[in-house]
């Protein structure tokens, strides 16, 4: 496996994804802004993400843009309105299984952006020597995306009941999702 990022794709910008819209490049420091709001705005409702609500922007930053990871942000015209962040799994003998997490700004939901980062962030793990990809914890009400993760090709492997404090629903479950990269 060849972590980080293949020679060539490390550069921030270089156009690796486009569709219709939506172009995708490696984050820079300068996007902590961008990266900023879009997490802030995700994380203060607390219905699908693990971290507090009241995250803080230094901490924030320092998970998206870790130098263990790489950071991709989706951008339409001269907007990020999205990003994602692929890493290995675990380390050692399980690190030929990439991990990722995905958030798109509220406001463009139901656009198309998540589809777009799932699919580019596929073909970059493959790129990188990965062989399977795993979501630890997909909170089992976050409907819209166990949907796009099913039709992008992950199976629910096992459900961890009542792991996530939903701030409507109460205790609700969290998938782990799985999907190999050598069947595509």
């Amino acid at each position: 496996m060849s972590w980080p990022i293949p020679a060539g794709d490390d550069r921030p910008d270089r156009d690796a994804a486009t569709s219709g819209a939506i172009a995708l490049r490696l984050a820079t420091a300068a996007d902590g802004n961008a990266i900023w709001d879009i997490f802030h705005a995700v994380v203060a409702r607390g219905d699908t993400y693990v971290f507090a609500p009241d995250t803080q922007r230094e901490e924030a930053l320092a998970y998206w843009l870790h130098p263990s990871a790489r950071c991709f942000v989706a951008e339409s015209g001269e907007r990020i309105v999205g990003m994602y962040l692929l890493k290995p799994n675990n380390p050692g003998q399980g690190a030929h299984v990439a991990n990722a997490a995905f958030m798109v700004a509220p406001d463009a939901r139901r656009l198309g952006v998540g589809r777009v980062m799932g699919e580019h962030c596929l073909g970059v793990a493959r790129r990188c020597g990965f062989r399977a990809m795993q979501f630890n914890f997909v909170v089992a009400t976050n409907e819209g995306a166990i949907r796009l993760w099913r039709q992008l090709g992950f199976t629910i492997v096992g459900t961890l009941p009542g792991v996530f404090r939903h701030p409507e629903r109460g205790f609700v479950d969290a998938h782990v999702m799985f999907r190999s990269l050598a069947d595509a």
